[in-house]
């Protein structure tokens, strides 16, 4: 059997961590590098960063370049980041060596709607190289997308799309919490979200235009709305307290339009500690058309852990891909990856 598949990791927050934890645990998967862009990871053995109670002999880097030279990825997985004008110069370097990515990074989900010059030049280079780029994750790249593109497959016609996913904030860290606005006040919030501090979900626009692209719909404009998740009880986690009165998450909504008509709705109130306001997570999609088709479920699929799993699931179809940049529509759905992982992919393995 070949040798095993070489993947370097870029990103040790939790996200990047947990992917590594996880690629550790699959058989036919070699993790060898990880990237950090904090200059204080740098020359720490992997092992202590991920948690574990032994060295793995992998020395933590802040030179891409370098790091790549050295082990010869097939593969790398980012989880640096979320806009693709973050992503790109790090995707940039490891396609110039040829080096596939899996990015988690939300706009890279559906490149081309935040950036179409950009995602055009991540195609050529990508195409010249002999290589592949994905954006995926929970959300976008499943649950409001991909999850609501296979369930119109049996559908004639389709009036109109909604999707929610009502999720629990609690297990995110700072920067997610920041970019939320728990903890803030209502006027703060506000303020934020007028000066871009408070984002709430990055990736509607993403996620809107996959599913248009998927169902042939050309989209007119797409309408977002953040609104502060008010407490009305004591909520505490280990990294941020709310009291009464206080923003507990972000209510954000994103209407579609095609034709005049809103066609994709898309709903996302996130908060930390929703079932101390009687608050139920979970996801569902409804779809008017022929048939009307309704799917929904309770509790949310979890994100940090399915966008790990997702993310390293996608590793044998991404390496199987044409070269050049794609999405979760354009690739053969995704599967646990339960066996040897050599044993699904085709091609592009160096040797």
């Amino acid at each position: 059997m070949s040798e095993k598949i070489r993947v370097l990791v870029l990103g040790t927050g939790k996200m990047g961590s947990g992917i590594a934890r996880l690629l550790l645990q699959k058989e036919g998967i070699e993790l060898v590098a990880l990237f950090a862009r904090r200059a204080e990871r740098a020359g720490i053995d992997a092992g202590r960063v991920l948690g574990l109670d032994h060295e793995l002999g992998i020395t933590i880097s802040n030179e891409l370049s370098t790091v790549i030279a050295q082990c010869r990825p097939d593969i790398a997985i980012q989880a640096t980041c979320s806009l693709i004008e973050d992503a790109a110069a790090e995707i940039r370097t490891l396609l110039q060596h040829g080096v596939s990515v899996i990015s988690t990074a939300e706009e890279m989900a559906f490149p081309a709607a935040a950036s179409s010059v950009v995602a055009d030049e991540l195609h050529q280079l990508a195409i010249k190289h002999n290589a592949a780029v994905l954006g995926t994750g929970i959300n976008p790249g499943f649950v409001l997308d991909l999850l609501v593109i296979a369930l119109t497959g049996v559908c004639a016609d389709i009036r109109s799309i909604s999707a929610s996913r009502i999720n629990d904030l609690s297990p995110y860290g700072h920067s997610v919490l920041t970019t939320q606005g728990v903890g803030l006040s209502p006027n703060a919030f506000r303020q934020g979200v007028a000066d871009g501090s408070v984002v709430g979900h990055v990736g509607f626009v993403q996620s809107a235009h996959m599913i248009a692209a998927a169902l042939g719909w050309e989209l007119e404009r797409i309408e977002e709305k953040r609104e502060p998740i008010i407490s009305t009880v004591h909520r505490e986690t280990p990294l941020v307290t709310v009291e009464p009165g206080q923003v507990a998450g972000c209510h954000h909504t994103a209407v579609a339009y095609r034709q005049g008509r809103a066609v994709i709705t898309l709903d996302h109130p996130q908060q930390i500690q929703p079932q101390l306001e009687g608050v139920a997570t979970g996801d569902s999609i409804t779809i008017e058309g022929s048939p009307d088709i309704h799917l929904s479920g309770s509790p949310e699929i979890p994100g940090g852990e399915g966008t790990c799993a997702l993310v390293v699931n996608m590793i044998p179809r991404v390496l199987n891909a044409a070269p050049g940049l794609t999405t979760m529509a354009e690739l053969p759905v995704p599967a646990a990856m339960l066996g040897d992982a050599r044993m699904l992919v085709h091609g592009r393995l160096k040797p």
